[in-house]
């Protein structure tokens, strides 16, 4: 594929807010955009360069005899009290909320 046929543009200056010599270059070379304030969208280039980088990950995983796992991003808040996360966190960067049956949950954080 052309460079010219990308849904992401180039930019020959660097983004007014970007302060991270790596965060100007991403921006600058059509990688990622801003959504929102701590959110960004990988533009099709980045989103090929991700896939590139898992693939290896994973055949170097193959390779060693380690199993892939996916776990849901969403957790009981029980097993947060149980452990004391939820006490730690509330209020602050943790995001709890309850489905129709009233049941509490919240977002888990990455390790």
């Amino acid at each position: 594929m052309r460079q010219s046929q990308l849904f992401g543009r180039t930019l020959r200056e660097d983004p007014a807010d970007a302060q991270i010599p790596s965060h100007k270059l991403l921006v600058r070379a059509g990688m990622i955009r801003p959504l929102g304030a701590g959110l960004w969208t990988a533009l099709p280039l980045a989103q090929r360069s991700l896939l590139k980088i898992q693939q290896i990950i994973r055949e170097e995983m193959v390779g060693i005899g380690a199993q892939e796992l996916d776990m849901p991003l969403v957790h009981p808040a029980e097993l947060w009290r149980e452990t004391g996360r939820y006490q730690a966190l509330a209020g602050k960067e943790l995001v709890a909320f309850r489905d129709r049956n009233e049941r509490e949950y919240v977002f888990g954080d990455d390790p």
